[in-house]
């Protein structure tokens, strides 16, 4: 059932496909043009110039995509990881944004600024409700750390919810924030100036299990680009990493970290290469 509503889909949808050459290997991802999908082409060259990648452009929430993949439809999209994905999937544990992801900077309404302002310590923080997509990895960080929550089932719903007053924040990853509030304009929201909200949850490429020969040269890819700098090189330039700090002020924030709950044991917390230096840092009170 499962394959035949996609293969509809398809039909019913644009689906970018390059011309294959004999022999091309094709990898279905949901991926859109971005850092990841460029950090996917730059590893899977490195091992086998006969990727051709074909992009997905049906709107997929998280549940269907994996859905789609352990039907095989989908060979390969990301995600933050949680427990559940890395037993169902094949993931490729090297962060695919080094742990920026988990560094969340806030939305908030601009009318709560000086109460933000007040926030020193986790105690203070817990006064605030969040708000954040019932399908992302996020909810269950946020609820394990028994901080007041909201969910949607649809991200762009979280806006107006926001400026409802339904929540008080949004917290999503600092480099994505300020492009995500000018997708969803509202002069009654801003980035918040006070706090950054951190936990360890490393965004993986996630693998069909139909796939493991996919999988095998991705991570080979991947690992080829961290030994020779170029996956440093490219990520800097990509995401403007000297610009983002200046413009985050990462050191003169509150910082407040909470766990992420079943960690895999796999995590590559040991390979500080992987990560950017963030979790090191103090903030202020």
């Amino acid at each position: 059932m499962i394959k035949t509503r996609f293969f509809i889909v398809l039909m019913l949808f644009p689906v970018l496909i390059s011309s294959h050459a004999v022999g091309a290997k094709t990898v279905n991802t949901t991926i859109p043009d971005s850092w990841q999908l460029q950090l996917m082409n730059a590893a899977l060259n490195r091992v086998d110039s006969e990727y051709q990648i074909t992009k997905i452009t049906t709107e997929m929430n998280q549940k269907r995509k994996v859905e789609e993949s352990l039907a095989g439809n989908i060979d390969v999209f990301w995600s933050m990881t949680s427990l559940p994905l890395e037993e169902q999937l094949l993931p490729i544990r090297i962060p695919i944004f080094k742990g920026l992801l988990g560094n969340r900077l806030l939305i908030i309404r601009k009318e709560s600024q000086q109460q933000f302002n007040a926030i020193a310590n986790r105690q203070d923080f817990a006064e605030f409700t969040a708000g954040q997509n019932h399908y992302w990895p996020d909810a269950d960080i946020i609820k394990s750390a028994n901080l007041p929550i909201v969910t949607s089932y649809k991200y762009k719903n979280l806006y107006p919810m926001l400026e409802g007053g339904r929540f008080d924040y949004l917290a999503l990853g600092a480099q994505e924030i300020w492009l995500e509030l000018d997708k969803h304009p509202d002069p009654a929201l801003k980035v918040d100036e006070r706090v950054l909200l951190q936990y360890r949850s490393p965004a993986y490429f996630f693998v069909s299990p139909s796939q493991p020969q996919l999988a095998k040269d991705l991570l080979q890819g991947l690992e080829a680009m961290v030994t020779d700098g170029s996956f440093d090189k490219q990520y800097n330039q990509y995401f403007k990493i000297e610009e983002l700090y200046a413009k985050a002020n990462f050191n003169q924030r509150a910082i407040i970290r909470i766990d992420t709950p079943g960690l895999h044991k796999l995590t590559p917390v040991n390979r500080p290469e992987l990560w950017l230096d963030l979790f090191d840092i103090e903030g202020v009170n």
